[in-house]
């Protein structure tokens, strides 16, 4: 019998958004709905598993973790790539990585609603509806407002296209934007401190790394206007928390629209909850049924490429 283990089912739906009746007779595949944030329990639980399904980086797989899992053969994570994965470490114990297909259009649309969102105030109206209220603020425009993309690359562009389509002005800008790819999208390259001072709204759209984690600092905040706003639908590092939460505590900005955080799932009592100028969604950017069904059903395709002997979508470790 091969042992299959999923993880991180929180919505339970990982058995419906795919066809595991298609994996061989002799396989035995157990969805687990809770996360554990602790090594040891996860190392506890999975070590009867030869097969681990991952969703994205809901439980990071460290060298120490993966040490400890002697039977594990093959890890499919979601995606083309998981910076949550030591793929090095999974090589040296012999253990093949995966990856599955990724849509990416649905983040963007996330991201493009929570812009509007801010906006004009949605969250905070529809309350105010349902407690017997009516029209207690005032919105503005998407219309001849200024957008500025952090990462125009496939998520930027596809935002930049919703942007014009609103007829924002669309600034961008990144480490590695050229000229070309800005002209290919419609926008105007600017430098990354044009974008934070000009911006009415702002949207990252960059990967983390050690390059990007904190390039929206105390500094980068003090450029954005009084009236403007930040959205983050990538990744939480990238974005200060501590600089985040003295400029929105502060009304330094008009507020914020983030979907990712530090440290995931985030506990009930944790200060970015209690901010009135921030809208706070949990990690919904990919979440879902088309997305979901691409994903687990990249994972089934895996797991039977696997066992076949012929693994598709090999994960390496970096030159």
């Amino acid at each position: 019998m091969v042992k299959i283990a999923v993880l991180d089912d929180y919505q339970r739906v990982a058995r419906d958004c795919a066809d595991w009746s298609s994996l061989p007779d002799d396989a035995k595949v157990s969805f687990f709905h809770d996360h554990l944030a602790e090594e040891g329990a996860v190392a506890e639980r999975l070590r009867d598993f030869e097969i681990v399904g991952i969703m994205r980086e809901r439980t990071p797989f460290t060298r120490s973790l993966i040490e400890r899992l002697p039977k594990l053969r093959l890890l499919v994570t979601t995606g083309v790539l998981n910076a949550s994965i030591d793929v090095a470490a999974a090589q040296d114990q012999g253990v093949t990585v995966c990856g599955t297909p990724a849509p990416g259009h649905a983040t963007a649309e996330l991201a493009f609603g929570l812009i509007l969102a801010l906006a004009r105030n949605l969250v905070f109206e529809a309350g105010a509806m349902k407690s017997g209220g009516w029209q207690t603020t005032v919105g503005r425009d998407l219309h001849g407002a200024t957008l500025g993309i952090i990462g125009l690359g496939r998520l930027g562009g596809r935002i930049a296209a919703m942007a014009q389509a609103a007829d924002m002005r669309v600034i961008a800008w990144s480490q590695n934007l050229t000229a070309e790819r800005a002209a290919e999208c419609g926008v105007q390259a600017v430098t990354k401190e044009a974008l934070l001072s000009e911006a009415d709204f702002i949207t990252i759209h960059l990967k983390l790394s050690a390059r990007t984690r904190n390039v929206i600092d105390a500094e980068a905040l003090a450029l954005m206007k009084p009236s403007a706003y930040l959205v983050n639908t990538s990744r939480g590092p990238i974005v200060n928390e501590d600089a985040l939460v003295a400029a929105l505590e502060e009304r330094r900005i008009a507020g914020a629209a983030i979907d990712v955080y530090d440290h995931e799932p985030v506990a009930p009592d944790h200060r970015l909850r209690r901010l009135d100028n921030l809208l706070a969604t949990p990690h919904i950017g990919y979440v879902t049924r088309e997305t979901y069904q691409v994903f687990y059903g990249g994972v089934v395709e895996a797991i039977s490429a696997f066992l076949r002997g012929e693994p598709v979508r090999v994960i390496r470790p970096p030159d």
